[in-house]
């Protein structure tokens, strides 16, 4: 009882904080992420495209009416590693097929912890496309507003994407966490976003573990502002720090990278490349857990 009151305590003390100091957050936060009513609101305007991140094979069985189909296979390659950014050419095709201009604004929701809705959002953000939200709880929210559901696919017409320029500095590569690791900044924070069983069987030396699942209540929904930043302020986690996130491929790295970025933060990138590449360089440095055999390379790592 006596930690519980304890730790209600903190809580309450970071809140009023952030209330009072901002806690260096944009004046903007709160806006990427929206309830289902706040989406059911949007889609009665005009030019506005809702996008199911659902498989092929869910969509064919029920969706949204009025959504278009974009499945997570579609916005990846593959190589080197799997679920890496589709080049620009790829995303410009996907877009323009299902009837999504420059101007267009996205409203994204899954059926996976919106993971694929995320990694969407994030594509979208490296290619210069600000008017895009994701809806909190994906498709279950959806579901419980109301809003009519059907198997068909929508006619849709096509338009013309084009992408002018990439978002360099929301990405990291293989030598940006190889020069963190021989040159340690205090201010840069690789955080590992896998669950603690994935960490335990080894990680990236120095990442903090922040399971993406806890950016969710357990309904699916995101938790709000207040919630995301108190959780990554306890573990030292602050928004002036360049926190640079991983998971296996990236996919719930983003999902995290949008919960931070709408709780304020601004200096994130998703390191694309992932464990998968981190591991398929022997040569590379694994940290075991505490008391194991821990796998560091002694002296300043060469890539080149």
């Amino acid at each position: 009882m006596k930690k519980r009151i304890r730790l209600s305590l903190f809580v309450m003390i970071v809140a009023i904080a952030l209330s009072l100091s901002g806690c260096g957050s944009s004046s903007a936060e709160g806006q990427e992420i929206i309830e289902a009513s706040e989406a059911a609101r949007l889609l009665q305007g005009e030019n506005v495209v809702l996008v199911d991140m659902q498989s092929q094979e869910d969509y064919a069985r029920s969706h949204v009416q009025g959504a278009v189909n974009i499945p997570l296979a579609e916005i990846v390659i593959n190589k080197p590693v799997d679920n890496m950014l589709a080049p620009a050419e790829q995303i410009e095709a996907v877009l323009s097929e299902k009837g999504i201009g420059n101007d267009t604004a996205v409203i994204i929701y899954d059926n996976n912890n919106n993971m694929n809705a995320a990694r969407l959002w994030w594509t979208l953000q490296v290619y210069g496309h600000p008017n895009a939200k994701v809806v909190s709880g994906g498709w279950s929210a959806l579901q419980g507003i109301g809003l009519e559901i059907t198997a068909e696919a929508p006619q849709v017409a096509a338009a013309a994407y084009t992408i002018s320029a990439k978002k360099e500095e929301s990405i990291a590569d293989l030598e940006d966490i190889i020069n963190q690791l021989n040159n340690p900044d205090k201010n840069v924070v690789i955080l590992d976003t896998r669950s603690p069983e994935e960490y335990a069987e080894g990680r990236i030396p120095g990442a903090i573990l922040m399971n993406y699942l806890d950016n969710n209540f357990s309904d699916g929904a995101y938790k709000p502002v207040q919630h995301i930043k108190i959780q990554y302020l306890e573990n030292g986690i602050a928004p002036e720090k360049t926190i640079i996130m991983y998971c296996r491929t990236s996919v719930r790295a983003s999902q995290t990278y949008l919960a931070l970025y709408n709780a304020g933060y601004r200096n994130l990138k998703v390191y694309d490349g992932a464990w998968l590449e981190w591991t398929s360089y022997k040569e590379l440095p694994v940290e075991m857990p505490a008391g194991s055999e821990v796998d560091i390379a002694p002296g300043p790592m060469d890539m080149s």
